[in-house]
């Protein structure tokens, strides 16, 4: 039998359609787990099998990711990850940065307490959380940007706030694995800290052009939606864990700031970065909308919505994610774009990895919530667009490597090499879709919150 001739429906049936090569890939036999009643359910987006789909996931993560991560990227000697990794698995060095040490701790917490309980994925976040406790800060100082691989620091402690939020975040989820609740009050020590440097009017006195280009401009005391993006996701957690006046207060300064501030009516999109009382900056940043965060930040102002039960809050979190969701969208090359640079001119950033895989797996992640909320026709059949394209442009085995390309130009061109192993966006995506599929199967589709169901502004 010609092999490229058995192409598997384990996707669907539309990957295979418009995508042969990508969908040639996704045979049963690649499955680890494949559910007896895969073939009969109905349960669809689309032409999408909501079983085969969470099988497919089941794949990813378990044969796929969490085995790369395992002989390549942990490290096993002195804890933590070497994430400068060729896509063969080829250590670039050994330098570790506290960022992806958070994100790594919060990743292996997460997979502890929700799949199975199993002590070598709580071993991994245990390692890695004393590899960077060697480097805990004192003062109004913060973690060190990069460490060498046995946990000494390599640079002066960071000025951005974002690496120590990260440990918070993952100090939280190691917190509810192991039930140490001291590690829950040395996240919430790291974030009243972080918030306090946030909100000094010098703080971090430069943007650097990890934004819209190659120019660095004085910035001091900038409000930067990416700060209430990672509070709003760190403090969700928190407080799901256990009730705080202090943290709720930060989330709700936060959510008020994108919602209220860096949204921008005139076009009706979220400016990243205003002025440190909120107002709109006089040079071509007011022009600036990061459309990746914007929609990986909508989806956790979704949750809090959710939490607390307003419908106002949760419908303008939802039109503000659809809308910035259809104006990412390529139209020529589909997928998500991750930096519209100056709304008025229409120039969005092409020239530096304008195609990241985070911000197609965060326009997925939201559209989940919304599905999983209300049932929203809308989500359904933009998950099954953007997920279709994402497995056709990203997976590497086409190109008989693990994992996914993490960043690409605008059409996604393969390069045989790169430098980083992503431990967060990606495994998150994973986990969180997982077991909402698996929600949905079990539910047969039905919403948890039908009555929200809706768009429009909140009056």
């Amino acid at each position: 039998m010609d092999r490229r001739k058995f192409v598997a429906s384990s996707i669907a049936s539309i990957v295979a359609a418009k995508y042969a090569e990508a969908g040639s890939l996704l045979r049963k036999g690649n499955l680890i787990r494949q559910n007896p009643d895969s073939e009969s359910t109905g349960l669809k987006f689309g032409d999408l099998s909501l079983n085969k789909l969470r099988d497919d996931y089941h794949y990813y993560l378990f044969e796929d990711f969490l085995p790369f991560m395992e002989k390549y990227v942990i490290d096993h000697k002195y804890g933590g990850f070497m994430c400068n990794d060729d896509r063969d698995g080829t250590r670039i060095n050994t330098k570790k940065r506290t960022w992806f040490e958070g994100r790594g701790i919060w990743v292996y917490s997460f997979l502890y307490r929700h799949f199975g309980k199993d002590e070598k994925y709580l071993d991994v976040a245990t390692n890695s959380l004393k590899l960077i406790m060697k480097t805990k800060p004192s003062g109004d100082n913060l973690w060190p940007s990069v460490l060498s691989r046995e946990g000494e620091p390599l640079t002066r402690p960071s000025k951005r706030i974002y690496g120590s939020v990260f440990v918070a975040e993952g100090l939280n989820e190691y917190s509810l694995a192991t039930g140490e609740g001291k590690y829950w009050d040395m996240a919430k020590e790291i974030i009243l800290k972080c918030w306090k440097i946030y909100n000094r009017p010098d703080y971090y006195p430069r943007i650097v052009a990890d934004y819209s280009g190659p120019k660095v401009i004085p910035f001091p005391g900038a409000r930067i939606q990416g700060v209430a993006m990672v509070m709003i996701t760190t403090i969700n957690g928190m407080l799901d864990h256990r009730s705080d006046e202090q943290l709720e207060a930060i989330r709700s300064e936060c959510t008020d700031a994108v919602i209220n501030k860096h949204f921008n009516p005139e076009f009706r999109l979220n400016n990243e970065l205003l002025n440190h009382d909120y107002s709109r900056p006089d040079n071509y940043l007011s022009e600036f909308v990061y459309t990746g965060h914007s929609i990986e930040t909508l989806r956790p102002i979704m949750e809090v919505a959710v939490k607390h039960k307003d419908l106002g809050l949760f419908r303008t979190a939802t039109e503000r994610f659809k809308r910035h969701v259809e104006v990412a969208w390529d139209q020529v090359y589909s997928g998500v774009l991750r930096s519209l640079n100056n709304v008025d001119q229409d120039e969005w950033e092409i020239t530096r990895t304008p195609k990241v895989l985070w911000a197609q797996e965060e326009a997925l992640n939201g559209m989940m919530v919304l599905i999983e909320q209300t049932g929203d026709e809308w989500a359904k059949k933009w998950f099954e667009k953007e997920y279709t394209y994402m497995v056709a442009k990203y997976w590497l085995k086409r190109y008989g490597y693990h994992l996914w390309i993490t960043a690409a130009d605008r059409k996604v061109t393969f390069t045989p090499h790169y430098d980083r192993i992503e431990n967060y966006h990606l495994p998150r995506h994973l986990m969180l879709t997982y077991l909402a599929l698996d929600k949905l199967i079990r539910t047969n589709g039905r919403p948890d919150w039908p009555a929200a169901a809706g768009n429009g502004e909140k009056k």
